[in-house]
């Protein structure tokens, strides 16, 4: 269990380091050019997405690894292309999602939440910059840059 806990918090810790500086970068990046505000929204919305996929590509990664050490747990289901099971499982916990058609055993039950959780809040993290990012720009004027 220690293991467990011990990888997924520095899954964790370096999933919301990415976040972190994805949202500092944007927010510097966006400053310093003058970007019309749909270009920005789009720009700041890719930009998000991408931080989301690496940090869920970083969770799969970490499923995958617990399948390759064995005593800690495993995924069973619908795994029948491996190549892209975990990264679609790492997806839907992430997300919140949760199909269900692959579950986690013994200790990987942790981590899953741990995902859900982390997932949760930087999602949630994401939308308010944006919203926030947004608002300061719709205060300047539609025609505006």
């Amino acid at each position: 269990m220690l293991v467990v806990l011990s990888i997924t918090c520095g899954l964790v810790l370096t999933t919301v380091g990415i976040h972190y500086s994805a949202l500092t970068y944007l927010s510097a990046f966006l400053q310093r050019r003058k970007v019309h505000v749909r270009r920005w929204v789009a720009v700041a919305i890719l930009g998000m997405l991408l931080a989301h996929v690496i940090e869920i590509s970083l969770f799969a990664l970490g499923f995958e690894l617990f399948e390759w050490l064995d005593g800690y747990g495993e995924l069973v289901g619908n795994m029948e292309d491996t190549n892209t099971a975990y990264w679609y499982y790492s997806f839907v916990v992430y997300t919140s999602l949760g199909f269900g058609d692959i579950t986690p055993t013994h200790e990987l039950r942790l981590m899953t939440g741990l995902e859900t959780l982390t997932g949760l809040i930087l999602i949630a993290w994401s939308a308010s910059f944006i919203f926030m990012q947004m608002h300061r720009f719709w205060d300047i004027g539609p025609d505006d840059s």
